[in-house]
């Protein structure tokens, strides 16, 4: 199947050899997910009056079944590089997306009870007291649904163990 692309060039010509670089990227790009609808990239050098050179912006716009993945990446002097960038950028998303619709996403095992011994809130960390006694450190991003700002010690957890770079931490943490 062809893929739906389409290709727009602001403030730069689109040269063919540029064109043949995005048609062969964004075919590519069905090798990962096969299911995408439609592809929309724009290539922009916006200018810029204290910078020297070009500054090129990648941007692609993917529609697949139930989703819209963009891709936004740094700009960069060299065109080539830049769409590079961005594609492979939309590689992972689209990687991503495929193992999410094949329910492939890792799961934590969150049913160890602990209690929160610690909480250094405006750090973003503390820690559980398991049952066996042993402390480990967890940090707000392992805390699940964004509820770090809502644990207080004492409270009830459930949590699923890691080995950190420093000994055990908590990978999840659940408040149930």
């Amino acid at each position: 199947m062809k893929l739906a692309l389409q290709i727009t060039a602001r403030d730069m010509p689109l040269t063919d050899a540029i064109e043949t670089a995005l048609h062969a990227k964004a075919e590519k790009l069905t090798q990962f997910f096969d299911r995408i609808v439609s592809c929309r990239v724009v290539i922009h050098a916006p200018h810029r009056h204290q910078h020297k050179g070009k500054a090129y912006h990648v941007d692609i716009d993917i529609h697949v079944p139930g989703a819209e993945l963009i891709v936004k990446r740094e700009p960069h002097v060299d065109l080539y590089v830049a769409i590079r960038d961005a594609f492979d950028a939309a590689r992972r998303q689209l990687q991503s997306y495929a193992r999410r619709q094949r329910n492939e996403v890792k799961t934590h095992d969150i049913d160890v009870p602990a209690r929160v011994s610690q909480l250094f809130e405006h750090a973003g960390y503390g820690f559980i007291t398991t049952l066996d006694g042993r402390e480990i450190y967890f940090h707000e991003n392992s805390v699940t649904h964004g509820n770090f700002k809502h644990l207080r010690v004492g409270a009830q957890v459930h949590y699923a163990e890691a080995q950190g770079e420093q000994g055990p931490q908590a990978s999840a943490l659940s408040t149930r």
